[in-house]
This record gives structure tokens, sequence and C-alpha cells, in this order.
């Protein structure tokens, strides 16, 4: 059996740890597994590489992907399996176990549904992938947006400022939300949400009132403009939107509203970059494995998720959903602990 094995959409902490179990079990069932270089991309163009033991030594600790990846999608600049099913054929791949986040894994259902054997794996620094817990990457992010925010308090402590710092979360603020408590921001601002920021301003007047004359605001970057506001969101080169920008908003009406000085971070890419964490190495070791099992089952259109502490599969329809939001318990905590 030859397994094709690609990741596509943007990179991620854990990612090597997953092309690494499927290459390891696949081996054990004595199948072989071709990598497909650059995503979606290298699959539309016929690029592929040949992925045994001695190619994934030594990767489990790298960030980023040796496949490589792209933002290039067979629907959106191409004709869907028709764009893909030479490559495919003329590789003599018996399936695919597709490695991305929720617009990946939708075109790879929509793939599923023209006939494409394939399997998927959950993958975004967002958590946000309905149908599974967790998505590996996620667990590095917070990390270092931990690490980072901490570093910004000792700042703000020191000039008597409010510092907004500005992470990942498209849609939904796991990050924000995990990283903000971990980290013991005075204020999140995710889009499950709303917010008012002249009773943000009050609460952090209420804090200078009382001598804490700094306060550190985390915001997802997927909150919506205060009210007023328009941001232009620039597209990139693949015609995606390229989100950022709304805490430089946020910071001048925060500025304007206290009177107090407002700096911006942007933490951005640094997020996704870098040495997985044990965690995210172990559940992309899990998730790869389990991958390569329905794989050479023949179990396709289905995806491996994390459900509590076992890994297991649901059908890739699951991805239809809204993206999983950050639960009213995790927000109320949040909240809690925001109070000046």
């Amino acid at each position: 059996m030859r397994i094709g094995l690609l990741t596509a959409g943007g990179d991620c902490p854990g990612l090597n740890a997953v092309i690494r179990g499927v290459v390891a079990r696949a081996r054990q069932h004595g199948a072989d597994v071709v990598g497909i270089l650059e995503g979606w991309d290298g699959l539309m163009e016929g690029r592929f590489r040949p992925l045994d033991r001695d190619a994934v030594r030594g990767i489990l600790q790298r960030g980023g992907t040796i496949l490589g990846t792209s933002r290039r999608d067979p629907y959106v600049h191409g004709d869907g399996a028709a764009s893909v099913r030479g490559a495919i054929e003329g590789e003599r791949l018996d399936g695919l176990i597709v490695v991305g986040g929720d617009g990946t894994l939708r075109s790879s259902l929509a793939l599923w549904e023209e006939g494409i054997p394939l399997v998927g794996v959950p993958k975004t620094i967002d958590n946000d992938i309905p149908g599974t817990d967790v998505t590996f990457g996620f667990d590095t992010a917070v990390q270092i947006a931990t690490e980072a925010i901490d570093r910004i308090t000792t700042t703000a402590e020191s000039h008597d400022r409010v510092m907004v710092v500005e992470v990942m979360g498209r849609t939904c603020g796991w990050i924000a939300s995990y990283a903000g408590i971990a980290a013991g921001a005075d204020a999140i601002l995710v889009p499950e949400n709303p917010y008012d920021l002249s009773e943000l301003a009050e609460l952090l007047k209420t804090r200078a009132a009382g001598g804490r004359r700094y306060s550190v605001v985390v915001v997802a970057e997927g909150i919506a403009p205060p009210p007023g506001a328009q941001i232009v969101a620039p597209l990139d080169a693949f015609g995606f939107e390229r989100l950022g920008g709304v805490s430089a908003v946020v910071a001048a009406e925060l500025e304007r509203l206290t009177g107090f000085e407002a700096r911006v971070t942007v933490l951005g890419y640094v997020q996704r970059g870098g040495t997985p964490s044990a965690a995210d190495r172990v559940l992309g070791s899990r998730l790869g494995v389990a991958a390569a099992d329905l794989a050479v089952a023949g179990a396709f259109g289905r995806m491996v998720a994390l459900r509590g502490t076992e890994i297991l599969d649901v059908p890739l329809d699951v991805v239809r959903a809204e993206p999983r939001a950050v639960p009213p318990a995790i927000l109320d905590v949040a909240g809690t602990l925001s109070a000046p």
C-alpha cells in the first residue's frame, strides 16, 4: 500500500511529530509513505519525496514541517478533485493523509465526496476545529504567548502603562483566554464575548486609583473593531484575508478614554514557530499513528480526534460545523480574574 502525506495551510508546532508518527506506523503495517511537498500545491503539481524511517529521524523537536506547506487550495486555485486525481494516480497512491486546519479539512471533505480516498488530521494553534477537544500546536502557542505577556507585564509595571497584547485567534479566543488567564492579564477581549471599551476604561481607572497604575489587556486578533472603527484586512497572494491591527485601535481608544499611555505588542507568527512543547509532540505523534492505522485499514472519509484522553476517529463531515468556541466556563474564569 502507498499512502500520500501532505501538510497544508499555516505551519504549526507538532507537524513533524505527526509526520514521524504516520511513517513509523505505516512501516509497521508494511505500507510505504510518499511525502507531498508544499501542501495542495505539491499535489496539484506532482511534487513528491519518499518518506522512510531515516527521513524522519531527528525531526520531532523541530518546528514547521519538513514537507513544506502553502496556502493554495484545489477548490480556490484549481478544479477540485480534477486538479489532484492525475498526480494521485500517477504516483499510485492508495489514499491520502491530509494534515491541516479548518479550510484544509473542508477541502478534504469536498475531495472525499468527489471520490478521493483520504483521512484528515486536525491542525491549528487556534484550537477551534470542531470534532476534537484539543488540536496540536495550541499548547505551544499558549506557552509562547504566556511567556511574552509575563515579560510585557514587567515593562508595563515599570512605566505605568497600559499594554495591549494581540494574539492569534481568527474566529475564537482560545489562545487569548488561556494565555491571558495564565499570565494574569487584567482584561481579555475575545470574539465570543461582546466588549465595551468605556467599561474597560473605567476598570483601568479603578485599578489606577487603587495604586495599580499599569494594566495588561490581551486581545484576540479576530475581535470586532470598536464601534465607528473600520479595519481593512489586506489580501495575501492567495486571496485570503490577513487579520491583525485591531489592537492598535483598541489601544488608541483606551488612551483617549483614560488618559493613560498605551502601547501595543503584536505577537504574530512567533506563536506558530519554534520547538513544539512536549504535550504537542505527544499529541501529534498519537494522531499520526492513528491516522496511519485508518489509512491502512481503508477507513477513509474519517478524521482522527482527541476526545478526553482517547484518540478516536470521527466522520470528516464534522468540519462543516461552526468553529469550536471557548466555552462559557472558561470565559467566566477569565472575567472573574480580570476584576480590578
